[in-house]
């Protein structure tokens, strides 16, 4: 998942510190709400970092019957090593996790995961669901979750 929509810049002039805006909040809010009422939330969420990418998180965790708590990883932190931590945690075995990060580095991500890029743009607050096996391999697209109008962009899950 990217992360939703930011304020442009913090009052510490931060990057990492930029949260995110009230209507960000509610775009995330009603995408974590989508994907419960989709059976398609996350069993565990890991995080950037970065300020807006854990609010993202957090609010995803408090709509979605989750046990365990939010964990922030430096992989997922802008030009981070996100896919050798996915594809570490696969070949752990770990199952319906969702990582939060940035652009371009979850298209990148994806694009390395499938082999090809998204036929969409990243937005920010989407969901682009994976599948990763455990063995290595060429992962698969299951959907795509559309932020603004909470519709599935792709749904191959089948």
């Amino acid at each position: 998942m990217r992360h939703g929509p930011a304020e442009d810049h913090a009052p510490d002039g931060l990057d990492a510190s930029r949260a995110l805006t009230g209507p960000g909040r509610e775009r995330t809010r009603l995408v974590g709400r989508r994907l419960v009422e989709l059976n398609e939330f996350p069993k565990q969420i890991v995080s950037s970092p970065l300020v807006r990418a854990l609010q993202t998180a957090e609010i995803v965790h408090a709509v979605a019957p989750t046990d365990s708590p939010v964990v922030a990883n430096s992989a997922l932190a802008p030009r981070g090593a996100a896919h050798d931590f996915v594809r570490s945690c696969a070949g752990q075995g770990r199952k319906r996790m969702m990582v939060v990060g940035h652009e371009p580095d979850l298209s990148l991500l994806v694009a390395q995961l499938l082999g090809e890029a998204l036929p969409h743009g990243f937005m920010k607050s989407m969901v682009v669901c994976v599948g990763v096996p455990n063995e290595g391999g060429a992962a698969r697209l299951r959907f795509v979750l559309d932020p603004k109008t909470l519709e599935l962009l792709v749904d191959q899950r089948g």
